[in-house]
């Protein structure tokens, strides 16, 4: 008679589709994070590129302020590096740099010298405190504020003809005679004015807002930016940059750590991002009190259906399986064959695990050597999948020799 195997209606594999339906919620947020760290990442991009640059057309480029200059004869050269910067500049320009924090300590002593040697003009872009202190000493910086529209209060001429304009961001203060605090968000200024030691000036601005081409043309941004850029008939544009060789510490210097403003992993993460990890962590937090099972004892109830034996069994087997552990299924074989064999020779359920009780009694009854006994019933665990199959085998034909016997 032939037969036909077919797979075990008890089987507790997962399915493909068992599978998926666990895994979708998953994966479907996998892909959501995903997804939405490459548009942050395309939008972070897209904002940075062309900002503040005279050459760029981009909502926050500066291409239309440099054309108004150009029509009013004011020529303006980008520069990228600091020798250029300085060199550049004299008695007759403009120094405009955008990002004074993004200098290291070197290169701001190198600019403040050459800024107190000149006559011209330096306008500093959301200068902070890691700049002021050195391009502009005398100024403190306050908390940053939003960018709206504020009204001059001050008596500089060009604030005084621009009106309201769009400014916040740093706010300054400072007891330096002779100064001009303009457009003020709670008592401090948001573009601050300075004399220079040679007859030039120095221009704070808190943001860079009315320099953007999206909103020159709203309030008085334009004029502002005119009269501020425009005071000299040579503009230099200076977007300070990393590839700087200046920016690169020389041997000589003892300070040379702190002046290349290295900065730890957490303190280039931006405050939002630490916000929102602190915020997930907390939600996960209560999610997990909210799905967790309450504290108390265990209460036992009835099972709503039967399980097989043989579903045990098989679930048992895989758990073994799957953590290879082959010396705990042999001893499993091993104690339930002898645990059985016991009461079939007369031998005392307390001395069923004993060999010196056991293997003289299955030898009365069979005929089979003392040491293949011994090492079929309490010998050494199999090393393979094979050897623990062949165990069971055998197991069973002693059994079943016992009982015929």
């Amino acid at each position: 008679m032939t037969t036909t195997s077919t797979a075990s209606p008890t089987s507790t594999s997962p399915t493909s589709r068992q599978i998926w339906t666990r895994t979708r919620g998953l994966l479907l947020a996998l892909a959501v994070l995903v997804a939405a760290g490459i548009v942050m990442a395309l939008v972070r991009s897209d904002a940075r590129h062309g900002h503040l640059d005279p050459r760029s057309a981009d909502p926050r480029g500066s291409r239309a302020v440099a054309e108004l200059l150009e029509q009013r004869g004011v020529t303006t050269q980008v520069v990228t590096t600091l020798a250029e910067a300085t060199a550049a500049s004299g008695p007759g320009t403009t120094l405009l740099v955008t990002t004074p924090d993004l200098l290291t300590g070197r290169q701001q002593r190198s600019l403040r010298s050459d800024m107190t040697a000149t006559s011209g003009r330096t306008v500093l872009l959301s200068a902070g405190e890691a700049s002021t202190g050195t391009l502009a000493p005398g100024v403190s910086t306050e908390t940053s504020a939003p960018v709206s529209a504020r009204t001059p209060r001050c008596s500089l001429p060009a604030a005084d003809r621009a009106g309201d304009v769009d400014l916040g961001g740093e706010r300054y203060t400072t007891e330096l005679p002779g100064s001009d605090a303009c457009y003020p968000s709670d008592g401090r200024a948001t573009l601050l004015r300075i004399n220079g030691p040679a007859g030039g000036d120095t221009v704070l601005l808190g943001s860079p807002d009315i320099l953007y081409n999206e909103r020159l043309d709203k309030r008085g941004n334009a004029s502002l930016a005119l009269q501020l850029l425009g005071s000299r008939p040579h503009l230099v544009w200076y977007l300070p940059s990393l590839d700087d060789p200046s920016a690169t510490p020389s041997s000589g210097d003892g300070d040379d750590r702190q002046d290349t403003g290295e900065r730890g992993f957490l303190e280039l993460i931006p405050a939002g991002w630490l916000w929102g990890t602190l915020q997930l962590a907390v939600a996960a937090a209560l999610a997990a009190i909210w799905r967790a099972r309450r504290l108390g004892p265990l209460v036992t109830e009835q099972l709503p259906v039967t399980i097989r034996a043989s579903e045990t069994t098989e679930g048992r087997a895989r758990l073994y399986r799957r953590t290879n552990a082959r010396d705990r299924a042999a001893t499993v074989l091993r104690t339930a064959t002898r645990t059985r064999l016991a009461p079939l020779l007369g031998v005392p359920p307390m001395e069923a695990h004993s060999p010196d009780a056991l293997l003289p009694a299955i030898s009365a009854r069979i005929t089979a050597r003392d040491g293949d006994l011994q090492d079929l019933l309490f010998g050494r665990p199999p090393t393979d999948d094979a050897a623990l199959t062949l165990l069971a085998d055998q197991l069973d034909a002693l059994e079943r020799e016992v009982r015929t016997s």
